[in-house]
């Protein structure tokens, strides 16, 4: 979804537990990584993509971009959750002005939400396989007033919204920047957010089946400091393995063991899903990013589960990462949970 004019572009990942901004330069033959930052956000500020506490996310965009001294104004975002939908349908051949003036009527079919309260765009994939009168397309739908909500925090924020994306596809752009993308294989990439884990399945190179699963890290923060009796925040530390005492260090064992066995049944859950509506066999390899992609084996725990390898996914694998003033250390530390942002920050205005 595209608002503005071209240039290099701010991604800007608001998520339910923090927002991510990164900045990259294009580059001869590649991207720099030239500024990223990370802003904590409070518990139930942002709920199922919902923005529930507008003034404190304004707060921590501008507060972030004034300790970064970002100057770029250009800002690219993404949106996921129950108000978004992504549908890949097959339709009669026709050129992209055709389906441009058509697309209205065959959303309809698809869309369960009013279609004046959506904003639309479409993918043309090809041609169907087996069946030259039909091609595939992506479909998306997201709510307007979700779009609205996530424009105004930047514009208020003083920052001019270009695009709208879809975490699952910044997740996809992400990959194919750092990773050779082999025709033959299928790649499945699950981004496990704070409330949220997105899933995105790409078939030669190209998304053929995605899936947004409503739960994620804030989870078994909750439940660890339910058991616990500690705060959020000290919750949040413990499940990411900080020091701790052997009783607690037992509690925590316990809760992780289960949450993550129960996201890893969901994620199999998706990958059989894909292969039952598939005429593929199987999915060959999966990469984790997100929060929940820094807890301590949590790739074995799902490769286990899928039957398949799993590995975290480095955004920054082939980006760029030699500037000065960079904190690398802390990059080190954070690069799972600045995979959207990277995906976003690759975008621009034109792109299909």
């Amino acid at each position: 979804m595209l608002f503005s004019r071209k240039g290099n572009v701010l991604g800007l990942d608001i998520g339910s537990s923090s927002i991510k901004l990164l900045e990259l330069a294009e580059m001869k033959g590649g991207y720099q990584l030239r500024n990223f930052g990370i802003a904590p956000l409070p518990p139930e500020g942002i709920v199922d993509g919902a923005l529930m506490d507008s003034v404190t996310i304004v707060e921590s965009i501008r507060g972030l971009t004034s300790a970064l001294r970002i100057k770029t104004k250009d800002v690219v975002t993404s949106v996921s959750g129950h108000s978004v939908i992504v549908k890949k349908i097959n339709i009669p051949v026709m050129t992209e002005d055709e389906l441009e003036e058509s697309i209205q009527w065959e959303a309809e079919r698809y869309i369960p939400f009013d279609i004046n309260d959506v904003n639309m765009d479409f993918q043309i994939l090809g041609p169907t396989e087996g069946n030259e009168e039909l091609m595939e397309i992506v479909l998306v739908a997201a709510k307007k007033d979700i779009i609205n909500d996530y424009l105004s925090v930047i514009i208020e924020a003083g920052f001019n919204p270009v695009i709208v994306d879809i975490d699952s596809f910044a997740i996809e752009n992400m990959f194919e920047a750092n990773y050779a993308v082999t025709r033959d294989e299928v790649t499945a990439l699950a981004n496990i957010g704070a409330s949220v884990t997105n899933i995105n399945i790409l078939k030669r190179g190209v998304s053929s089946f995605t899936r947004d699963i409503f739960t994620g890290g804030n989870s078994i923060t909750e439940e660890i400091q339910r058991q616990l009796n500690v705060d959020f925040d000290e919750a949040e530390s413990l499940k990411l393995g900080n020091r701790m005492d052997e009783a607690s260090q037992k509690v925590v064992q316990e809760v992780l063991n289960s949450a993550l066995n129960s996201l890893a049944t969901e994620i199999a859950k998706s990958l059989d899903f894909f292969r039952s509506t598939s005429s593929q066999e199987k999915v060959d390899k999966l990469f984790l990013s997100g929060g929940c992609a820094k807890i301590n084996g949590i790739e074995n725990v799902i490769e286990q589960q899928a039957g398949i390898p799993v590995e975290i996914a480095n955004p920054f694998k082939e980006i760029d990462c030699s500037k000065r003033d960079l904190d690398v250390d802390y990059l080190k530390e954070m690069e799972p949970i600045m995979a959207v942002s990277v995906g976003l920050a690759l975008r621009r205005v034109g792109d299909k």
